[in-house]
């Protein structure tokens, strides 16, 4: 592999005269202070797919891979100097070092991203040369929807190693929702007990007409977390757990029916919903729902040490309040105007207590809506628009707009995509996808923390489905998330393609089961399955 060939493309990368480092049996590994989880990584995964021991050695000596913290540098960044007889990775924290060490590894080549030696004897190396770089954005994430289609726990390490190979650090968790709770909470042990299973599951867009007719479910122990949590931690990505209130709770209300508007609807009958769409059963306004949900919180933030915390808050119908004797008193009582401003309550309630236990919350856009609570973070969904009112009032904002990044959204408009959904959104159209906007002035664009892409698996029924939907977009995705690149138009996508032809060879050494760049192989399609295509271009919003 050479210089050119890296995604996402480095900052500046220059090759110098001489000759290439072999990497073999000879080859040592230099630790210094800070750079210990590079160390196991590389021994592990690098040493595991190459069979070599990587063996500790001394400072400067010939055939050493020495890595090294430079104060020098900012904390993610990094420069990478090969000459012949050494290698040296420095990075500005351990963060660095570790994405300095995954730009080593796409050098060595596809070998270099399977599980095992594949050709004993043969040699590796890497080009002499240079390379420095940085992230433009400290929020680069994937947010993937375990609720709606459970992943079970290998999956999801699976996915941070993926995360890690494209420089991501951000692991959004979506782990409650209408068709299923995730995660285990021992003070309410129904939630998993009851609400991490429906009976059936909709085949297919909510008009579809057809169902498996099959018990779906799983959730992940409270030791599952940890272990998700203490890995993504090693590979230097933030896992951010999603706890969705009001809206989005079916599954804890069919689990604990106190939890609903039992004045207008008979929650004793409630069932962990089997279909898709936005569920009209929401928490009711209660102090008794404010102690259940603050109970839960306090073992997810046992659970997950990311400052950051999602709350949900979108897609939060107002029917039931609006119907129920119960939650208009409750607005009478507290002073609100309306049902927007009780939602408004709901955030702001969990925005302080959050806050008093050190922690931010983050919600999508429609937090908005009734007054943004003091020190929220917006997740701007629904376009550009939400992200850009709240950088606007002062709020930190992290850009996933569904119109440019959400990779549940068709790639192509051809017949034979699977379960078609929505907009297409091609290679070419991620890639040139920019997540500040322009009219934002330099103080206010600063506060756009960062980027992530969004999977919801309503018509991923599997991993094979979700590496499907999700790559070669991410790759793009990865780069926009990662280089300080050209206005969108001016960007070179032929160049990216030409990486992408060496960049597939890596995802197949993973075992990705990415949409080749010729169109879905029949092993993909599900014909006769309906999805829920939009023709033309999004808005742009």
């Amino acid at each position: 592999m050479t210089f050119e060939q890296l995604i996402p493309a480095p900052a500046r990368a220059e090759a110098t005269q001489g000759s290439p480092f072999v990497v073999d049996a000879a080859t040592t590994l230099v630790a210094g202070p800070g750079t210990e989880s590079t160390e196991r990584w590389l021994r592990a995964t690098l040493g595991g797919a190459l069979g070599l021991p990587l063996r500790p050695g001394a400072e400067g000596a010939a055939g050493s891979v020495s890595l090294r913290v430079d104060g020098s540098l900012e904390p993610e960044a990094y420069r990478l100097t090969i000459e012949s007889d050494r290698v040296e990775i420095a990075g500005g924290g351990g963060a660095g070092v570790f994405w300095g060490a995954q730009t080593l590894r796409q050098l060595l080549g596809p070998d270099a991203f399977r599980r095992a030696r594949l050709r004993p004897g043969a040699e590796h190396s890497v080009p002499a040369g240079t390379v420095e770089d940085a992230p433009r954005f400290g929020w680069r994430g994937m947010m993937l929807d375990v609720s709606r289609h459970f992943m079970p726990k290998d999956g999801v390490l699976r996915y941070l190693d993926l995360l890690a190979a494209h420089k991501l650090n951000v692991f959004h968790f979506h782990i409650t929702d209408d068709q299923g709770w995730r995660v285990e909470i021992k003070r309410h042990p129904r939630l998993t007990e009851v609400g991490s299973s429906r009976a059936r599951t909709r085949w297919g867009h909510r008009a579809s007409p057809l169902w498996l007719e099959h018990p779906h479910g799983g959730y992940y122990t409270q030791d599952d977390i940890r272990e998700i949590v203490a890995y993504a931690d090693s590979l230097h990505i933030t896992v951010v757990p999603e706890v969705d209130i009001p809206g989005h709770s079916q599954a804890a209300i069919t689990a604990y029916p106190h939890l609903g508007n039992s004045d207008v609807v008979d929650t004793e009958a409630m069932q962990v919903w089997d279909s898709w769409g936005v569920s009209p059963n929401v928490l009711a306004p209660t102090e008794d729902v404010l102690r259940f949900y603050e109970g839960v919180f306090e073992e997810i933030l046992d659970l997950f040490p990311s400052t950051f915390i999602h709350v949900g808050g979108d897609e939060c119908p107002k029917d039931q309040w609006k119907a129920s004797p119960a939650a208009q008193a409750r607005i009478k009582e507290l002073g609100l105007a309306d049902e927007d401003e009780l939602q408004s309550w709901f955030i702001r309630h969990f925005d302080r207590w959050l806050t008093a236990r050190g922690r931010r919350l983050i919600g999508w856009d429609e937090i908005l809506e009734g007054g943004l609570a003091e020190g929220a973070t917006v997740s701007s969904w629904r376009g550009y628009r939400g992200g850009i009112d709240a950088a606007r009032s002062g709020h930190d904002v992290v850009m996933c707009p569904e119109q440019q990044v959400y990779l549940n959204f068709r790639e192509d408009g051809g017949p034979d995509e699977p379960m078609p959904i929505a907009f297409v959104r091609t290679l070419e159209d991620v890639y040139r996808f920019e997540p500040v906007p322009a009219e934002l002035t330099e103080e206010e664009a600063a506060h756009v923390l960062g980027t992530q892409a969004n999977v919801w698996t309503e018509v991923m029924e599997n991993q094979q489905r979700v590496d499907y939907q999700v790559f070669p977009r991410l790759a793009a995705f990865a780069e926009v998330a990662w280089r300080e690149l050209p206005a969108s138009a001016e960007r070179d996508f032929a160049d990216f393609e030409r990486r992408m032809s060496a960049h597939y060879a890596r995802l197949d050494a993973l075992g990705v089961d990415y949409r080749p760049p010729t169109g879905p192989l029949p092993r993909h399609t599900r014909p006769g399955v309906l999805g829920r295509p939009i023709d033309g271009p999004p808005p742009n919003v």
